[in-house]
């Protein structure tokens, strides 16, 4: 008796699992989208062929994980790129600023230099030119000639 307890409980059982699913597939059936859906050649194809139908169900919905991991990594790639791109631009700029400030330095410290080495040039080569050439130099004549290079209060002397 035991047996046919449990094979009876088994069954209804089974019957209020049928009827819950043909609650949800009534429901299902009852929506706009599906039934649009069901109008179409493919939706009249699959009706008529369950075995397929539960295939591309199946596949559908196990190919939703891979495909959503798939986009889903396709997007952080995008993002951490055009983030890491921004970086990289940002550390290349930084290193060419400090590039073009080292350059810039050194030619402002050269251009220093010269000037020093120019002057100190001029100083030396006017003293030498002073020393052997002392008549040059006084009182602006040059061989008992006076200088065209007067200033006013020169001529305001005279």
């Amino acid at each position: 008796m035991s047996v046919e307890m449990q094979d009876s409980s088994n069954v209804i059982k089974f019957q209020q699992l049928w009827g819950s699913w043909t609650t949800q597939f009534n429901y299902l059936y009852d929506d706009p989208k599906v039934a649009l859906l069901m109008k179409t050649r493919m939706g009249q194809y699959l009706s008529c062929h369950p075995f397929l139908a539960l295939t591309v169900l199946v596949f559908s919905v196990m190919a939703a994980l891979p495909v959503g991991l798939f986009l889903t990594f396709a997007l952080v790639t995008i993002v951490i790129s055009a983030v890491g791109f921004v970086f990289f631009e940002g550390f290349l700029l930084f290193v060419g600023g400090l590039t073009l400030l080292t350059v810039l330095s050194g030619l402002a410290f050269f251009s220093v230099l010269v000037s020093c080495f120019f002057n100190v040039f001029y100083i030396i080569i006017s003293n030498i030119h002073n020393h052997y050439n002392p008549h040059l130099k006084k009182g602006g004549k040059v061989h008992g000639k006076e200088n065209g290079c007067e200033t006013s209060s020169a001529k305001e002397t005279q």
